[in-house]
């Protein structure tokens, strides 16, 4: 049996409880395989050199655990520059927030190259190489340049903007070119193949050979989508706990006179949390009924503070929360609870079984996984609705949510009224068919549909 290495940015050890999709999918996989996982060890090194960093070897169970250190210049430059300040924005369709600075590509090459050159000398002749997120797109090109032939595959957990969003990334064209290093590129969505598609069409010539095989620059690639899942069993379990029905009893036993409205999300300008606000005062003043008796609990968990984007967006909602509080609250109700702080996972469970309605509307979402656990977590005898964005990668797989477009206030707030009002046969249908769909379309499922398409990929 092949051996699985995983490699990602940040790495979690699969003895402990995951929180994370890649965490939750990865973690068996590599027990059963006696994997390798390589990535950042979150370590920064203030006067290290740029393109060098330790390497810290350790073992969980019979997994691997590979980390290298990074130089204060690396990080800023590949993680927080070309990352998280080019790639993030611009793949999330906000050109306008992308920092530019010629400099960043250099630190995220070198990075990518450090990494393939301490990976390399840990590798297997048979190993199975699977590669995740948009930190990473280069390192099959440096692994093959070192002379590995391993199958490789790639995952983006973000999305694939269309050709000429993603044409605005500095040397894009070299960025796509790496992707044919490898055997199979994964993305999240049909939306996100179709963009790759008309991209090596129209920038590269590429050769599409079939729905999802194209061929340029001398190699053939795979590409298909594989939405990620959430491990169903794991967060059932968890609002079995005791957290969870603690929290969904202080829910009901303090709204019992409301109804629930909840986003929960990072603090980040992709979410789409002004539009959420300013929408939910609309609602609040086209239907008056609601004023009173509906609460939006809003959770953004603090992400990025020091970038000055994240801190704008606070300043923000912030300023809307206030607004809309003091123009409709009332001395026993306020309408909306904004909480800028992370809230324990195993408490999500009951948060999201006491709400009558999920706001899950981001302007650009690569999957969001809220989405699922909300359906997840709820009573199927007495279900909440989900109200989900067309821009969210989920709205493939959840046709029975209610789509909106989150930048249409009006006829947002229009849908969230007709959640409110949704009659209880027809919240059962659509709960039990999405519920149906998340369950057969797991985390599990996921990983193995990729690894058994890495698996089968013609060899070269």
């Amino acid at each position: 049996m092949s051996r699985l290495v995983v490699i990602s940015n940040r790495i979690a050890d699969p003895r402990k409880p995951a929180s994370g999709g890649l965490a939750v999918a990865v973690g068996q996989a590599l027990e059963a395989s006696g994997g390798l996982w390589f990535g950042w060890s979150g370590k920064i090194v203030e006067d290290g050199t740029p393109g060098e960093g330790d390497l810290h070897l350790q073992t969980a169970g019979n997994v691997q655990l590979a980390t290298v250190d990074l130089s204060r210049e690396d990080h800023d430059s590949y993680y927080l520059g070309y990352s998280n300040g080019v790639l993030w924005p611009v793949f999330h369709y906000r050109l306008d927030l992308a920092d530019f600075d010629a400099g960043y590509i250099g630190g995220y090459r070198r990075v990518n190259h450090m990494f393939a050159r301490k990976l390399a000398n840990l590798l297997q002749p048979d190993d199975v190489i699977w590669v995740h997120d948009y930190h990473l797109m280069p390192l099959a090109a440096e692994l093959r340049a070192m002379g590995c032939r391993q199958r490789m595959g790639f995952f983006l957990h973000i999305p694939l903007p269309p050709p000429l969003i993603l044409a605005a990334v500095p040397e894009h064209d070299w960025l796509v070119r790496t992707l044919f290093a490898y055997d199979l590129v994964g993305l999240q969505s049909d939306a996100d193949v179709a963009h790759f598609s008309r991209y090596v069409g129209t920038e590269t010539s590429a050769d599409i050979l079939g729905e999802h095989e194209f061929r340029a620059f001398g190699k053939t690639l795979q590409v298909q989508a594989f939405p990620i899942g959430i491990d169903v069993d794991e967060f059932q379990a968890l609002g079995q706990g005791r957290e969870s029905q603690e929290m969904y009893a202080q829910m009901k036993g303090e709204y019992s006179r409301r109804r629930l409205l909840l986003g929960v999300e990072r603090m980040d300008y992709s979410k789409g949390l002004p539009q959420r606000l300013k929408t939910f005062r609309h609602l609040l003043q086209t239907y008056p009924e609601n004023v009173g008796s509906a609460t939006l609990i809003q959770i953004a968990a603090p992400s990025r503070e020091s970038v000055d984007a994240y801190a704008a967006l606070r300043q923000e909602l912030e300023s809307l929360c206030g607004a809309i509080n003091g123009n409709f609250g009332e001395l026993d109700w306020m309408p909306v609870r904004y909480i800028h702080r992370n809230v324990a996972r195993k408490r999500l469970p009951g948060l999201y079984r006491a709400a009558s309605v999920a706001l899950v509307t981001p302007l650009r979402d690569g999957m969001n996984l809220v989405a699922k656990e909300f359906v997840v977590a709820q009573d199927p005898d007495d279900p909440g609705v989900l109200v989900l964005s067309r821009f969210a990668g989920a709205a493939e797989q959840l046709a029975e949510a209610l789509m909106v477009n989150p930048y249409d206030i009006a006829r947002t707030a229009e849908t969230i009224q007709r959640a409110l009002q949704m009659p209880l046969d027809e919240r059962q249908r659509r709960h039990q068919s999405l519920l149906t769909r998340v369950r057969e379309q797991d985390v599990h499922w996921w990983r193995e549909r990729f690894l058994n398409a890495l698996a089968n990929v013609p060899a070269p």
